[in-house]
């Protein structure tokens, strides 16, 4: 855990996704958007910590326009999301 600890630490910008090969990175920005969601509602749900779900914040925060997730945020609010979290 302590090696996966120095390598958030280091992090600086999104690593390469093999997922996701071409220039245009949507979708690489809203899936690890929703990973994490999934990932921190899963975690939460079994009362463990959330602190792996960080990577996939980092991510995303990254990638995406802050203008998304701020209308992500309001759409998971207000219930009307599109994505499956």
């Amino acid at each position: 855990m302590a090696e996966i600890d120095a390598k958030i630490k280091n992090y600086r910008t999104a690593p390469f996704d093999a997922r996701f090969p071409n220039t245009n990175q949507t979708r690489n920005c809203f899936q690890n958007y929703l990973d994490f969601h999934r990932c921190s509602k899963a975690l939460s749900a079994k009362g463990q910590d959330v602190s792996p779900c960080d990577w996939y914040q980092r991510v995303y925060k990254s990638l995406c326009p802050l203008s998304w997730v701020s209308k992500w945020d309001d759409q998971i609010e207000a219930g009307s999301f599109p994505g499956k979290i």
